[in-house]
């Protein structure tokens, strides 16, 4: 494959660490200097590169009475535990025990230039991948397939492109414009789900959206829990803990809001310690009582969701495994309204609060003051993700999938 040239990889690298660890990495010989000039257009090309990759007939006969059909991945760069890739990863993997067969395709990829590579990292931080699946470190390796499946927005750029393909899937976990300011960057995002692709989203929330704004033809499944990890404890003291799921780097976690609402809290209640973990957060001032995890293990999370009584985790965009992993280890969910999370939690289950500081602090000192209240959430909450499986949610995934290759493939004949 051939390498991007040196301003490239150096604006790439820029844009996704911050000037402080370029200059950081470039002093240590590991990245290439800050580029006098930002090169826009260069680092944008693939929004506007449509040169079609051909349809090979050939590669379809050959393939087009193949019992276990084949699937193209494409996926953007990841790095070690990934939420986004964990979600693809675990639906490539049951798709794969129930019949189809993939292929992952890195695209856009600096740190990854050999296929050895990619597979030694995956195997190491994603282990839950099947060794079934094939993986490479870039898509200009990628053969025909019955489906081609994009999974965000930078993705879709190449799958529209990619013609060698019976159908052509977008695997949608967020509302990716909300990820940015409404300008380019957002209007690039969102003329993907306008490209023709069949989807398939993280819950009803999306695939309405899908259908309903764009005319996309989508179908959702919903959401789960690894059970082998996130199991119940029982709280072993009486402290009043709790825990915020806190990603300042992440705006659609609503951090700031977050802070407000806790220091409100312990305001009124200072003996409640609260626990931080998603992010360092040593360089904020905190002045109530308070742990900072930082980015910890799967492990540490169970142990931190069962010692806090509960478990703030606000969401601007669609809701995330966080409430179902504390429902799982014994604790109760306080989530935010709306319908990007009431499509799988609710008032049974979890405790759903506005977007504002002062009635989050009061809905949590209530329910601190009303602990036989919390008791019956906390039971319903536990009763309901025993109800859940990815399993049965790839399932549904298969059977959408492996209906739109059939449509699809009618249209060759």
């Amino acid at each position: 494959m051939k390498k991007p040239n040196v301003a490239y990889r150096a604006l790439r690298y820029l844009k996704n660490h911050g000037l402080k660890e370029t200059i950081e990495r470039a002093k240590q010989g590991n990245e290439p200097a800050v580029p006098p000039k930002n090169n826009v257009i260069g680092f944008y090309r693939f929004v506007v590169d449509n040169d079609p990759i051909p349809f090979n007939q050939k590669e379809y006969e050959k393939h087009k009475n193949d019992k276990k059909k084949i699937l193209n991945w494409v996926v953007p760069e990841m790095g070690p535990g990934s939420g986004g890739h964990t979600t693809i990863f675990r639906f490539i993997s049951n798709l794969e025990r129930l019949g189809f067969h993939s292929r992952v395709y890195l695209y856009m990829s600096p740190n990854f230039q050999d296929n050895a590579s990619i597979r030694k990292f995956l195997k190491e931080y994603f282990p839950l991948l099947v060794p079934e699946v094939e993986v490479y470190c870039d898509v200009s390796q990628m053969k025909f397939a019955h489906a081609t499946v994009a999974t965000s927005w930078t993705t879709a750029y190449y799958v529209r492109k990619f013609q060698n393909t019976i159908s052509k899937f977008y695997f949608v976990q967020d509302f990716e414009p909300h990820f940015y300011a409404h300008g380019s960057e957002y209007e690039f995002a969102e003329n993907t789900y306008k490209m023709g692709f069949r989807g398939i989203t993280a819950g009803d929330w999306l695939r309405d959206i899908m259908r309903n704004e764009y005319g996309m033809q989508a179908d959702s499944f919903h959401f789960s829990y690894d059970d082998k990890v996130y199991q119940p404890k029982e709280k072993q003291d009486n402290e009043k803990r709790v825990f915020f799921y806190a990603r300042p780097v992440t705006p659609r976690r609503d951090f700031e809001l977050g802070m407000l609402a806790l220091n409100e809290l312990c305001r009124r209640m200072p003996e409640i310690e609260v626990v931080f973990a998603g992010w360092d957060v040593s360089g904020y001032e905190i002045p109530f009582k308070h742990r900072n995890l930082g980015i910890v293990t799967p492990q540490v999370l169970v142990d931190s969701y069962a010692i806090c009584d509960m478990c703030l985790v606000i969401s601007n965009t669609n809701l995330s495994l966080v409430p179902f992993e504390v429902m799982a280890c014994n604790s109760v969910a306080v989530c935010s309204k709306g319908a990007n999370s009431s499509w799988m939690v609710n008032e049974e289950n979890s405790i759903l609060v506005d977007y504002d500081p002062i009635q989050i602090a009061d809905r949590m000192e209530y329910y601190f003051n009303h602990p036989d209240e919390l008791a019956t959430i906390r039971k319903k909450g536990m009763d309901f993700v025993k109800g859940t499986s990815w399993y049965k949610e790839a399932e549904k995934v298969y059977a959408s999938m492996l209906k739109g290759i059939e449509e699809d493939e009618k249209k060759l004949q």
